[in-house]
């Protein structure tokens, strides 16, 4: 039997946020080596900073100043710390209430051993060596051992942007299935399975046919051809995009299938396609095949006459 493909994988995007009027406050007072907690209805101080009052709703007023310093309440060992964790040794992750402050905030705290650890240890802020407003100017905590560190800086500009990059690796295992659809891709064909209790034709292969419950082991290999169904024109840039916008983003209905395949349409100006438009593969050069879609660049227009709508009004 042939093994399943597998491959790493990532996901990654940079998130960018809108602060507000309290988490501006709160990055802007990290740009300046300086933390701020907000106080409640109850004359508790919660940090970081809640937005809108626990109890009361109310939005956050201006904030309160808290130490640099801590106590932590809890803790818990990272020996193997991962990918964009705080740290590439093994550490603490801790809840630490900073003075002044009535709540925690979670954090990691460089001890060096699970034996220096402790409930109750008192740790201090390590910052980062260029603060640019952003939780990840607090480095670390550390045991407090050698005397406080300068005031932080005030008077900074305001911070009211954020970006955090967002990133997950992972190895996808394909099904037997989707690997004899990739594996097809690397030979130039386009294979799908039908549903042998509906007929129904799937590319990508699903394994079973959600309409009946049924495996579908019957492999058909369908033409690099189709209609487009229904398509969107991407006019908007952003980071990592592989064609300059403006281009369509559509729905392939390949001929002899009953799902469509998502693809991009180039070739022609976007304002051209249309539902119902004709079109057909452009492969990459062959030396450049894997075992991917990819291997199909883009769709382009056929120059065949529109299909009628009837023939594919049931597969939007």
């Amino acid at each position: 039997m042939t093994e399943p493909l597998r491959a790493p994988l990532e996901i990654g995007f940079d998130y960018t946020r809108s602060l507000g009027p309290t988490l501006s406050q709160f990055m802007t007072a990290l740009a300046g080596r300086r933390i701020l907690g907000a106080r409640a209805a109850d004359g508790r101080v919660h940090a970081p900073p809640f937005e809108y009052d626990p109890v009361t709703l109310a939005p956050a007023g201006d904030l309160v100043p808290v130490g640099p310093e801590g106590t932590v309440t809890t803790w818990s060992w990272m020996p193997q710390p991962l990918e964009g964790q705080p740290l590439d040794r093994p550490f603490a992750w801790a809840l630490i209430r900073l003075d002044g402050a009535d709540t925690a905030m979670l954090h990691a705290v460089d001890a060096g051993s699970p034996a220096a650890m402790r409930t109750g240890l008192r740790v201090r802020v390590r910052w980062a060596g260029r603060p640019v407003g952003h939780i990840r100017d607090i480095a670390c905590f550390e045991p407090v051992s050698e005397p406080e560190d300068a005031p932080g800086e005030t008077g900074m500009s305001a911070v009211s942007m954020i970006t955090t990059p967002v990133r997950l690796h992972y190895e996808h295992t394909a099904s037997p299935e989707e690997s004899r659809f990739l594996r097809g891709l690397a030979e130039g064909k386009l294979l799908a399975q039908r549903c042998p209790a509906c007929g129904k034709v799937y590319i990508p292969p699903r394994g079973a046919c959600p309409t009946d419950g049924v495996p579908t082991t019957d492999e058909v290999e369908l033409p690099d051809h189709g209609t487009v169904t229904t398509f969107c024109v991407v006019n908007v840039p952003y980071p990592g995009q592989r064609v300059t916008p403006p281009y369509v983003a559509a729905a392939v209905l390949l001929d002899g299938a009953d799902i469509p395949l998502a693809h991009l349409i180039l070739g022609c100006d976007p304002g051209e396609v249309r539902m119902g438009l004709r079109v057909r593969a452009f492969w990459k050069p062959r030396h450049q095949w894997g075992t991917t879609l990819e291997n199909i660049d883009h769709f382009f227009p056929s120059g065949e006459p529109d299909a009628p709508y009837e023939s594919y009004a049931h597969h939007l």
